[in-house]
């Protein structure tokens, strides 16, 4: 029998494809399969202790294993803000409002570099496990590409010409910051399923 494992999201296309690494391993439900509504409070000052307060709800409300994740965009020259408010910046959850505000405050900064940051937490048989994905890259002074969210528009990873919202989803999951972490944790998961 597979074991079962709680991903703390609501994002369906998350979980479909963390299902898929992990098919025959473990059978991967989400905050909706589980019955879970509450929208899990984010009060720690890291990216590390906010998937941790989530996956620790999960643990002790649904006695269920558990991993989740936080992610955001650090920016050198804003003293490495947004960081944990990369998705409330502006005030309030929302993409362009948030973008825009970055793009205000970089006006005129030559310093361009930045870099996303995930950090998952997996808490199973009662261990908690941390996985970090990190890639550094630059802001631009504009939006450019229609794919993505976010930050996508504004941020180009080193190495590329073109930033993450004018990449395909394929191209973005191979080399993201969440994916970087996620294969750490499936390289973990599958590990301790042998």
């Amino acid at each position: 029998m597979r074991r079962q494992l709680v991903f703390a999201t609501n994002n369906l296309h998350k979980t479909k494809e963390v299902s898929t690494l992990l098919a025959g391993q473990y059978e991967v439900l989400n905050l909706k399969d589980i019955g879970c509504n509450t929208d899990i409070p984010e009060t720690a000052d890291t990216f590390a202790g906010n998937a941790g307060l989530k996956s620790r709800f999960v643990v002790e409300n649904f006695k269920l294993d558990c991993f989740a994740d936080d992610s955001g965009l650090e920016v050198e020259a804003l003293n490495n803000e947004p960081g944990i408010f990369s998705a409330r910046y502006a005030g309030q959850r929302g993409d362009e409002a948030n973008l825009a505000l970055v793009l205000q405050k970089m006006k005129g900064q030559e310093n361009r570099s930045a870099r996303f940051i995930t950090v998952i937490s997996l808490i199973q048989n009662g261990e908690e496990f941390f996985f970090e994905g990190v890639i550094q890259g630059t802001i631009r002074t504009f939006p450019t590409g229609g794919n993505g969210f976010g930050y996508d528009p504004i941020f180009q990873p080193d190495g590329f010409q073109e930033t993450f919202a004018e990449m395909d989803m394929e191209q973005k999951n191979k080399i993201s910051h969440r994916a970087i972490a996620m294969r750490k944790l499936i390289a973990f998961l599958k590990e301790q399923a042998v």
